[in-house]
């Protein structure tokens, strides 16, 4: 777009004015002719009526105009502040959390961490009835041995419709045995203490599952389970305390250089 064509008058609602450059940016290249036409027409009427609204409530005598300006400039304050705190903490933030300051957060703050609902450590699968090697497959999935494990992986990347293999990973038990048969079981406490191995059929597919550590909703959430969170945790914790920091060191430089003065 030329100069001249960027400075095209395109609309005008009394001292407001919407200029060519102003909607420049709102059309892809890829986008047809026809298209852009009414993404313009839509755009400009969308403006035209905003600023009538303004316009509007600027001839309203009910709306205090000396308020409206104090929370735009308190509003200004708070985001150029927030905007400067954030981008001095993304400087200086370290972001390395060390597995025993997970540990230790964890151990002293236990009682935060009560599960919300039913968690499991094991196998799952979901094969075709007309699969192959169901026999192997059922003893594969029990099995302790690195190679079971690896022709069970193998197996499952060929023919299972679902499946979750990672047996060192805690899992939501709703998530892992929703859209089988087994999401039907009344009391899902009670099913996971009886329980070790169980299969379950319908007409098209075989459901597996390997139990192999379970807890129980309300018990305390185990460590792996939450590492995550609270990293999480102990990362906003920092933050806070950077942006407090820088808060006190710009007071404490203003104070030492009299940037400031109070008058009462």
């Amino acid at each position: 777009m030329s100069a001249n064509a960027s400075k095209e008058l395109v609309a005008s609602v009394g001292n407001s004015f919407l200029f060519a450059s102003d909607i420049s940016n709102i059309i892809s290249a890829q986008t047809s002719r026809e298209d852009s036409a009414l993404i313009v027409e839509q755009f400009v009427r969308n403006w035209i009526k905003k600023e009538l609204l303004v316009q509007e409530a600027n001839n309203n005598m009910k709306i205090n105009q000396s308020e409206i300006e104090r929370k735009v400039a308190d509003y200004r304050f708070t985001l150029l502040s927030y905007e400067y705190q954030k981008l001095m903490v993304q400087q200086s933030l370290d972001t390395s959390v060390s597995f025993q300051e997970i540990r230790d957060y964890y151990e002293e703050n236990q009682i935060n961490f009560a599960l919300k609902q039913n968690i499991f450590r094991g196998r799952y699968l979901k094969i075709s009835n007309d699969a192959p090697k169901k026999n192997d497959v059922r003893r594969w999935i029990k099995s302790s041995r690195p190679q079971d494990m690896e022709s069970l992986k193998s197996y499952a990347f060929q023919f299972a419709d679902n499946y979750s293999l990672e047996d060192s990973t805690w899992i939501k038990f709703d998530d892992i045995i929703k859209n089988s048969p087994l999401s039907t079981i009344s009391n899902k406490v009670q099913f996971l203490r009886r329980n070790r191995y169980v299969e379950e059929v319908d007409s098209v597919y075989l459901y597996l599952l390997n139990i192999q550590e379970y807890k129980i909703s309300e018990e305390a959430s185990p460590l792996e389970f939450v590492q995550e969170e609270i990293r999480n945790i102990i990362l906003n914790k920092r933050k806070v305390a950077l942006a407090k920091s820088l808060e006190n060191d710009i007071y404490g430089r203003a104070k030492e250089n009299e940037d400031y003065k109070i008058y009462y």
